[in-house]
């Protein structure tokens, strides 16, 4: 396999890895599953599917009745919760806008009848609230203001029948995506009760809005241990019985995870716990915890709190949260190579001010890094492409017997002291990095909402322009050109093609992502164009790393 068809096979295979995934996304839906009725478990604590699941056979949306609602605003987030359930039933996280529509707040959660996504708790057991519970709540706005640091909203729940009283308090803090629930019951009652409160995510299968085909992201269930770590459960698994994550631990969390954002119930401590996922029909999937607190005595009451961290998936957040929350912004196997380019990527962001020049910047250092690598790949494709002309001759000369045609290539190369393979090892050893740089900048919301300069207003939009692509192509052909031709005339018509190709491809990609293959792909024109004056003029190639 000569160098150019080593090429068309990496490119292109990269290319079909990526619209495979996009299209395995957007065309496997999952069979629909039709809803079944359950009775509510008694005696021990029962199995999730039995204790949680819908009491009457309806469509999922019933239980998402509107009662008594609280609208909750801080300065980075406006939430609404229901009294049915005591539901969190919307979230909008005010710093960040819609992909589709920039005059639009970003919504992660929501009640609607098309696109569902909420977060609920309760308790397990005959006589305890669950989500489908009705609640007293103070209806009205509440917001935090002035400087206090902390707003919290009261439920509550009675049972005059069995004096239990359940108090499900929401705390919200200053500047914090993280909302605690304070659980508190009190038990007025003559029998002992089994505290197991469950916490819960519900949420429609389908992608975010302003997922595109060409840029496929993951969008399921997340869970994390500290035996099992990061584990992904996408809905179709839960959906066909497949759902492979550790069930039992005493640590860990539960979440739903998007494109760059992320949901996730955090219990603290090491209180035994059972994770659970459902599929609920109509599209709807439900993934939570339940937890052990234990008996409480009639005349005792106990209190426990579980964080719910609903926001952005920013980088130190995350870290600082819980632990392994930070694998939710999902680098895939490359993520050891990924961290410390985006770490990279943030100090050089800090101190320019500005995530396009960021960009730049850091590509140009890793092209500086990877100059010994690049400078003797584009040397070999150099010395190539000063021997096409000699080539054809041998291919018009051996017409079609190919053993004699290699037989003679084999023969040129080795006294001209070239490696046909040169120009690629290079390329293959730097496409690990390519390609972690690609998922930084792709899972980066560091860079949602922020401008480079002119028209690129955000850099994980669109060029609205097309100016990021078209260049991009045009210095793409430029590569094509200084490379040295295949002799074979599909394969030139196909290396022609390919620029094309990726131009309209690119223009469905995010402004940053663009950004770095135009600066890219100028610098290693730049490299090329030195060194073939170099082999050209028969020189030594230039050492500058330009």
């Amino acid at each position: 396999m000569d160098n150019q068809r080593l090429i068309l096979f990496i490119v292109f295979s990269f290319s079909l890895l990526l619209l495979w995934e996009a299209w395995q996304g957007k065309h496997s839906p999952a069979p629909a599953v039709p809803m079944t009725a359950s009775a509510p478990g008694t005696g021990a604590p029962p199995a999730p599917s039995q204790s949680l699941n819908a009491p009457a056979a309806a469509p999922a949306q019933s239980s998402f009745a509107k009662g008594p609602r609280a609208l909750v605003e801080t300065d980075v987030l406006r939430a609404t919760i229901d009294a049915n359930g005591g539901d969190l039933r919307q979230l909008q996280l005010l710093p960040y806008r819609e992909t589709e529509d920039k005059n639009q707040v970003f919504t992660l959660f929501e009640d609607g009848p098309t696109r569902p996504y909420l977060a609920q708790s309760g308790l397990v057991g005959k006589g305890l609230p669950t989500h489908r519970s009705v609640f007293q709540l103070n209806p009205g706005t509440y917001r935090l203001t002035g400087g206090a640091t902390q707003l919290e909203v009261p439920l509550v729940w009675n049972d005059p029948a069995t004096g239990v009283r359940v108090e499900k308090t929401y705390i919200f803090k200053h500047g914090s995506y993280q909302i605690g629930v304070r659980t508190r019951v009190i038990n007025g009652g003559s029998q002992p009760v089994d505290l197991t409160p469950y916490y819960q995510l519900t949420r429609h299968g389908e992608a975010p809005r302003g997922s595109t085909f060409f840029l496929p992201t993951y969008t399921g269930l997340a869970f994390y241990t500290d035996a099992k770590k990061f584990q992904k459960v996408a809905f179709k698994d839960i959906q066909e019985g497949k759902a492979d994550f550790q069930k039992t631990a005493d640590n860990g969390w539960v979440g739903i995870v998007q494109h760059h954002f992320v949901s996730a119930w955090l219990p603290e401590g090491n209180l035994k716990r059972e994770y659970y996922t459902r599929a609920l029909g109509d599209g709807l999937y439900s993934a939570g915890v339940i937890l052990a607190e234990g008996k409480l005595a009639p005349g005792q009451q106990k209190t426990f709190t579980v964080p719910l961290y609903a926001g952005p998936q920013t980088q130190t957040v995350l870290e600082k949260t819980a632990p392994g929350l930070d694998l939710a912004r999902d680098y895939g196997w490359l993520t050891p190579l990924a961290y410390p380019i985006f770490w990279a990527l943030e100090k050089i962001e800090r101190i320019v001010g500005n995530w396009g020049w960021a960009i730049i910047i850091l590509t140009l250092f890793i092209k500086v890094a990877l100059y010994p690598l690049s400078a003797a790949g584009y040397k070999s494709m150099a010395k190539m492409k000063k021997l096409t002309p000699r080539l054809q001759k041998l291919k018009e000369t051996y017409g079609d017997d190919r053993a004699k045609l290699h037989q003679a290539m084999a023969e040129m190369y080795k006294t001209e002291k070239i490696n046909p393979l040169g120009g690629c090892l290079p390329i293959l050893i730097q496409i690990p990095v390519f390609i972690a740089l690609y998922w930084v900048l792709l899972a980066a919301v560091e860079m949602r909402g922020a401008p480079w300069l002119g028209w690129i207003t955000d850099l994980t939009a669109p060029d609205p322009w097309f100016i990021l692509p078209i260049v991009m192509g045009i210095t793409s052909i430029l590569q094509v050109k200084l490379n040295p031709q295949p002799m074979d005339p599909m394969q030139a018509k196909i290396m022609m093609i390919m620029p094309v190709a990726f131009t309209v491809m690119f223009v469905f990609f995010p402004a940053g992502l663009v950004l770095y293959w135009v600066v890219n792909n100028i610098l290693s024109i730049a490299q090329q164009w030195a060194i073939n004056k170099q082999v050209e003029g028969g020189g030594k190639p230039a050492t500058s790393k330009a």
